[in-house]
């Protein structure tokens, strides 16, 4: 009885470890499936090289693409312009939510104009662009700044106006005027609004990216996309497109970080 009870004790519950399954390995298990299928779909002919080239193939290119410098080169010209973008676009969101979002005027005068710029989708202004901006650099620019300005507005602003009286009428007790109200009680709150406009911005950026660059491109992603249509190279289109991927990643992952700092004084409904 006391072997058996130790043994017992010894072993996890069937639960515990099929969670543990799930939580470690689970996740991995269709994506690599996945992968094996695609590869034995190429090896076997199933899958023609002009349709999809096999994972394989893909990561032989991606290597070669890295060593030349044709990658990098091209990666930091695509990163530049998401940058730009973001920077326009950012900083007039959070002052257009700003102003909207503390004062009756603001709102009166800002909300309409970006209610009405919500319904147009950004993508749809490519051709008016080029007639204003040309056919460089700025277009694309364009494109970013003004698909990433409403969900950061639009989130600061329900932020700022989502704030809790209580905590307004507590500062008024202690004697903090607007302005101290405001840097200590109102924008502390809606910090959380913010960084959830900001991961959507991030995300709204490499999806406007990846079309901005096909507006005739010399270098970027999307003129090595470009190319490789052309040539019926689809190995490099899966380069590209991965590495799009990762660049949306890595900027959640960027703004996860900042919150998980930013915010560590707001309590967790999860438990770790």
């Amino acid at each position: 009885m006391t072997v058996l009870t130790i043994a017992s004790g010894a072993l996890p519950a069937p639960s515990e470890r099929s969670f543990s399954l799930s939580r470690f390995g689970g996740r991995w298990l269709s994506p690599l499936l996945l992968l094996l299928l695609w590869e034995l779909g190429s090896r076997t002919g199933l899958i023609p090289e002009r349709t999809l080239a096999a994972p394989s193939a893909v990561i032989g290119t991606l290597l070669e693409m890295v060593i030349s410098g044709e990658l990098p080169s091209n990666l930091l010209v695509s990163f530049a312009r998401v940058a730009a973008g973001l920077l326009i676009g950012v900083s007039l969101g959070v002052g257009l939510g700003l102003i909207a979002g503390l004062s009756r005027a603001g709102e009166l005068a800002v909300d309409p104009l970006m209610q009405i710029k919500r319904t147009i989708p950004a993508l749809a202004l490519t051709p008016l662009f080029i007639v204003w901006f040309g056919i460089g650099e700025t277009p694309k620019v364009a494109l970013i700044a003004f698909g990433t300005i409403f969900p950061v507005y639009l989130n600061l602003y329900s932020g700022i106006r989502g704030v809790d009286l209580r905590l307004l009428d507590a500062a008024k007790s202690f004697g903090l005027s607007r302005w101290e109200q405001v840097w200590h009680v109102i924008l502390p709150s809606a910090l959380p609004s913010l960084l959830v406009g900001l991961r959507y911005a991030l995300s709204v950026s490499i999806l406007v990216l990846v079309v901005a660059e096909q507006i005739n491109a010399s270098a970027g992603l999307g003129y090595l996309i470009n190319n490789a249509r052309d040539f019926m190279r689809t190995d490099i289109i899966v380069v590209c497109l991965m590495v799009y991927a990762i660049l949306g990643l890595g900027a959640d992952w960027l703004v996860r970080t900042i919150e998980a700092r930013a915010l560590i004084w707001r309590p967790s409904i999860v438990e770790q």
